[in-house]
């Protein structure tokens, strides 16, 4: 069964939360990172993204002791995202913010569904083991359905996010409702797999920081990712007409205003990993990636559809996993 509990959160006790909050440490460039560590002393990059783990737990330690961060009693929270997409549309994003027991996927009670690389597995690893705190989110699906009314002013906001404290009895309720839920991790599985490595080598109990959100809701979506390769590797396709915002399936860019649709078996993101291009980076940006290729600097841009929740949901069940940034949950969490 989901073991979901309330947690005690270090708070940040600043004049402008906005200034020392960030999104995830994966999806921050080197550019990005040093401009958040340059926008203020206490941002959580100085923790997230250190330039070593040591390091790391001696800020942490001292942020406590300076009361820049501070001890909540254990509680749940209600988290709100109010965004605009790449599409355009703006949305509203919920979700439920607790403590939840790692378990080992064979459990069936927490599923993956992307494939995991061992490198920032061994850099999370460092930092859990230097500051044995949870500095970060991670994000999971449940298919079900929350109301919550009535909450008022938040207790804390910082650029789109907004968190709301939850009275004890709402969130046992939340527990009690949770118990029998199989979870899907939409993004975090790396920290997820790290918290399980971190509790098997202390004997510990691997308990993470979760956002849980609700599938049945408008505003969770999830946007594509496209693919720049260096090289195609002789990937070829039925020529077609320059496709509008609604692709019809996987399409190959080559540049000068050519496009091409491929076939093969499975979801898009499946299809390109099966003809295994080369020199693959990823965008959320259809501009960029064909830009990319107009420029020279790519053989070729897949532009894929986006992957439907169902489908993220049913490659899960049955076990399997899909091929790296296969999904991007919009907008990060905070």
């Amino acid at each position: 069964m989901a073991d979901v509990r309330p947690f005690r959160a270090l708070r940040y006790d600043v004049p402008d939360l906005g200034a020392v909050v960030a999104p995830p440490y994966d999806v921050i460039s080197d550019v990005e990172r040093r401009e958040y560590l340059a926008r203020d002393p206490h941002n959580v990059v100085h923790l997230t993204l250190p330039d070593d783990a040591e390091q790391a737990a001696r800020d942490l330690a001292a942020w406590r002791e300076a009361g820049v961060l501070v001890e909540e009693e254990p509680s749940y929270w209600w988290l709100r995202q109010d965004y605009v997409g790449p599409d355009g549309v703006a949305r509203s994003r919920h979700g439920f913010v607790a403590a939840l027991r790692a378990q080992p996927y064979e459990e069936q009670i927490v599923l993956p569904h992307e494939l995991t690389h061992a490198g920032p597995k061994e850099g999370r690893l460092r930092l859990l083991r230097a500051t044995r705190t949870q500095l970060e989110p991670i994000f999971l699906l449940w298919d079900g359905t929350i109301e919550v009314d009535g909450l008022g002013e938040p207790d804390l906001q910082a650029a789109e996010a907004k968190l709301w404290r939850l009275d004890a009895a709402f969130g046992d309720a939340l527990t009690e409702e949770l118990r029998d839920a199989q979870l899907l991790i939409a993004d975090g599985h790396h920290r997820y797999e790290t918290t399980i490595a971190f509790s098997e080598s202390f004997g510990d109990s691997p308990w993470l920081l979760a956002v849980i959100v609700p599938t049945d809701q408008e505003g969770l979506t999830i946007f594509p990712t496209h693919r720049i390769a260096r090289a195609v590797d002789g990937a070829a396709g039925q020529p077609i007409d320059p496709p509008g915002d609604v692709l019809p399936g996987p399409v190959l860019y080559r540049g000068g205003g050519r496009y091409e649709l491929l076939e093969g078996e499975g979801l898009d993101p499946e299809v390109v990993a099966a003809l295994a291009p080369e020199g693959v980076t990823y965008t959320a940006s259809r501009e960029e990636a064909e830009a990319a290729v107009d420029r020279g600097e790519a053989e070729g841009a897949f532009l894929l559809r986006p992957t439907r929740i169902e489908d993220v949901w049913e490659v899960a069940r049955r076990g399997d996993v899909m091929p790296q940034k296969s999904t991007f949950f919009y907008p990060k969490l905070t």
